[in-house]
């Protein structure tokens, strides 16, 4: 081997030690887990727990709904907005105030919410001023999706506003040209053109979601119940750490899964991107 091909493997070195020790590893760490007891002993019973359990197959069915739930608000948002943005004339101001958000640490903003739907929060206080009674919005399933949507809502934006930057003019006034309607315009020519950009956003926001569980806690008052919550009740508060591995296990499947949905198909000489 020449020395210019030691050299080209020596850029792979850094990335290959990253992957191996925060991507592998960990997820090795996982599986292996997932396969002892309390007592440390190899043992199938955590899956047949999961399995057969109707708790833990339900808390499955609720992560998918509101990731689920959460997706769809954001992409009904985002992809309105990243269209705006891509009209205006200082677009990139606008995307730097829609990145601007998740400069903060997710507590805060989560503590921030708190205040803003407490019983003395601006909101109360806002409809204090038509003389209605203070509600409650916290802790309420609609303020934990509020939240969840609203955090997630600029890695939406992100990818669907890269993919309409990348639509050229020449389609759109084609389409125009053709006599097609605005509407005609969007269906046949922009979305499906920009459809790479919404699996990318899509993949950004439901596989996150699937595994809140701060938000459940501080937003949601616990009664919003995912598997993250699980998660998090096996590490630090039961100690079953092969049960936690186990869901943990599930989530990563379901990730993949979503990914391979979701991915990119194109045909370019057999490959799939």
């Amino acid at each position: 081997m020449s020395r210019r091909q030691y050299a080209n493997w020596g850029y792979y070195i850094p990335y290959g030690l990253w992957i191996g020790l925060f991507v592998i590893a960990p997820v090795g760490l996982i599986i292996y887990q997932s396969f002892l007891n309390l007592n440390h002993h190899f043992t199938l019973a955590n899956y047949e727990t999961y399995f057969k359990s109707g708790t833990y197959l339900m808390m499955t069915v609720n992560s998918l709904w509101w990731a689920f739930l959460i997706t769809v608000f954001t992409l009904l948002i985002s992809y309105p907005a990243a269209y705006y943005i891509h009209q205006l004339k200082h677009r990139q101001l606008w995307l730097l105030l829609t990145i601007l958000p998740t400069w903060i640490n997710l507590l805060l903003k989560a503590y921030a919410f708190i205040g803003i739907f407490s019983q003395s929060g601006v909101v109360n206080q806002f409809l204090g001023l038509f003389g209605i009674a203070p509600q409650q919005i916290l802790f309420t399933n609609f303020s934990f999706v509020f939240v969840a949507t609203y955090i997630q809502i600029p890695f939406m934006i992100l990818p669907i506003y890269n993919s309409i930057d990348d639509v050229s003019d020449s389609y759109i006034n084609a389409s125009r040209d053709l006599g097609a309607t605005s509407w005609q315009t969007f269906s046949k020519v922009i979305w499906p053109l920009t459809l790479p950009g919404v699996k990318a956003g899509v993949q950004s926001v439901f596989i996150p979601s699937l595994s809140l569980f701060m938000l459940t806690r501080l937003i949601g008052g616990n009664k919003v119940i995912t598997l993250g919550t699980a998660i998090e009740e096996h590490f630090l508060t039961t100690m079953n750490w092969g049960m936690g591995s186990t869901i943990g296990v599930v989530l990563i499947i379901a990730m993949v899964i979503i990914m391979m949905l979701t991915g990119d198909r194109q045909a370019d000489g057999g490959r799939v991107r």
